[in-house]
């Protein structure tokens, strides 16, 4: 693909818990597809933003098994994906064929030189980013002037249901903290990017129990706790806690609610 400039040296080797994130993200290869019905719904409506794609060089950074990528590549689009998990990649490949370059790679260092693509999006995986001015800021790099960045992640609020529910069973943290709206203006601001459309909205996906919602997590992979050991789903005890307390937020029609505070971003670059 000679309109990807790759550089040399793509930077530092991964931190210890970027490994752990592509660790979790590689288990989960096999089973993501099944347990992101809401990662899916993230992604349509992000690309619901993409008005042209076809002819265009694209980038999807932390494409997962590459659902954005191939909706892509449908709209006549070139595209590379990139992701920590190199298991993740090999489900990209699979999905979208020999036409797409995949990469292993990090969002907060793109191994890409300045002005290689027409346009970058990411859905959902800049939340595991540790500041998310960094990936914003190399989007800019290696988009060219005048192309477009489109970007998903979660806000302060998500899962705030059963971090609550956790609250009640004991005091480790079983959630990961999440970006407020001001937190993420503000990386936005130091990134320097020109911001077209910044939306906040909830969305509210349905479970017949917590261990079922748990269950889509670990499927997905979303298993990493930056202060927290991996100690599984919990034991008998605790799960049988945790569903007495999660069921305080049951609905009329039965089901445990799951909230979600998505931000939704797009950004013509400079």
């Amino acid at each position: 693909m000679s309109a990807i400039l790759k550089l040399d040296n793509p930077g530092s080797v991964l931190a210890d818990s970027k490994k752990a994130i592509a660790k979790a993200f590689g288990r989960a290869a096999g089973t993501y597809d099944r347990c992101a019905a809401f990662q899916r719904d993230v992604a349509d409506r992000l690309l619901n933003h993409v008005t042209a794609a076809r002819g265009l060089y694209g980038l999807d950074v932390g494409c997962g098994t590459g659902y954005c990528t191939e909706r892509l590549v449908n709209q006549g689009a070139t595209m590379t994906a990139l992701d920590l998990s190199s298991e993740m990649l090999l489900k990209t490949k699979a999905r979208c064929g020999a036409e797409v370059t995949a990469i292993t790679g990090d969002a907060e260092a793109l191994p890409f030189k300045e002005n290689s693509f027409d346009f970058a999006l990411s859905s959902l995986a800049l939340q595991w980013c540790e500041d998310l001015s960094l990936p914003l800021s190399e989007m800019k790099r290696v988009v060219k002037p005048g192309g477009k960045i489109y970007f998903s992640t979660l806000a302060d609020g998500s899962l705030w249901e059963l971090s609550e529910a956790w609250k009640a069973v004991d005091s480790d943290q079983h959630v990961n903290h999440f970006l407020t709206p001001s937190q993420i203006n503000i990386a936005l601001a130091q990134a320097g990017v020109n911001l077209d459309t910044l939306d906040f909205s909830d969305i509210v996906t349905l479970y017949a129990s917590a261990l079922e919602l748990m269950r889509d997590l670990k499927g997905i992979g979303a298993t990493h706790i930056e202060t927290r050991q991996n100690r599984g789903l919990g034991g008998r005890e605790q799960i049988r806690a945790l569903e007495s307390a999660y069921r305080k937020n049951i609905l009329e029609c039965g089901r445990l609610p799951a909230t979600y505070h998505v931000c939704i971003g797009v950004i013509t670059n400079e």
